[in-house]
């Protein structure tokens, strides 16, 4: 199987839009060794898109400070959001950013700008607060059109959409059903759905549940879907979810996985329900690095 690479990679550098640096004792940015909390400073990430790095967070001291991430969004957002070390406060030094936000319990707090980035995908618009958005500037794409491609939803169908984050494959497959189908969304980070009721308001065929997918699952009262998209977290769906999806008897399920391991046990639950692997893609979602993007589509025997 050949893993592909996706539009706007750059040969495997400058690609990534979301970065968490570590600040070591002196303030420097950088990052840890393997399998060491020790901090390495950095001068510039070489992977990092260069909107990251041209927030100046490496080439700028930050006493008192645990972390700092860096957000570039493709509209040209660029979020500063700072974990103090402690309890204490501390004086944050200017960067090149529309937004400068403070990592604290329970919750980030505005310094500077806005608490959401916009990203642009799949034709829409897409506010994003701190909920989960691919960091390879072509993934969205790339991922929407490869489940577009394998469910193939047909106008006046029902879709599920677990692990739903922003809604984003929601949007998608609800724009293919026109407006006599049905989508069902499901996000248990109650930050993401609230985007997605903003993001899809428009889109009054798409039913947002706040919920933990394994636990609504069971409880939700599904007769019968025809489509399912799966885009569960690294540790994938799990018996209990794959034996739930199965119970309401999609035509195909179509499963986003970062994990192949996951994905590899997963695909096996889905077998012994009866519904077996019908193709499979892998994209160089990360490119440098020995980690992939998987898209798989499961349908009945």
């Amino acid at each position: 199987m050949t893993v592909e690479p996706v539009p706007r990679d750059f040969a495997g550098l400058g690609w990534r839009t979301r970065v968490e640096y570590a600040i070591d004792a002196d303030g420097r940015a950088g990052f840890r060794r393997h399998r060491s909390h020790d901090v390495i400073p950095v001068d510039r990430c070489r992977i990092a898109a260069a909107e990251v790095d041209a927030t100046g967070v490496t080439r700028t001291r930050w006493p008192g400070v645990e972390s700092v991430q860096v957000v570039a969004s493709s509209t040209g957002d660029r979020a500063v959001v700072v974990r103090p070390a402690g309890e204490r406060r501390v004086r944050l030094p200017k960067v090149a950013a529309t937004s400068v936000l403070l990592d604290v319990e329970p919750d980030e707090r505005i310094l500077r700008g806005k608490k959401s980035v916009v990203e642009q995908a799949a034709g829409r618009r897409w506010r994003v607060s701190g909920g989960f958005w691919q960091v390879h500037p072509g993934a969205a794409d790339a991922l929407v059109e490869a489940v577009l491609s394998v469910l193939d939803p047909k106008p006046g169908e029902t879709a599920l959409d677990l692990y739903s984050g922003v809604g984003l494959f929601a949007g998608a497959v609800a724009d293919r059903l026109g407006t006599a189908g049905q989508v069902t969304a499901v996000e248990g980070d109650p930050r993401a759905v609230r985007d997605a009721r903003r993001n899809l308001h428009d889109v009054p065929t798409v039913r947002l549940v706040a919920a933990a997918v394994e636990k609504w699952l069971p409880r939700s009262g599904l007769d019968g879907v025809d489509l399912v998209v799966l885009d569960p977290p690294r540790v994938g769906a799990r018996r209990a979810v794959v034996e739930q999806i199965a119970a309401v008897g999609p035509r195909a399920v179509a499963y986003v996985a970062c994990d192949p391991a996951a994905l590899a046990r997963d695909i096996a639950y889905f077998a012994d329900a009866g519904y077996l692997l019908r193709s499979l893609q892998a994209y160089d979602l990360f490119p440098m690095t020995h980690h992939v993007e998987c898209v798989a589509c499961l349908a009945r025997d």
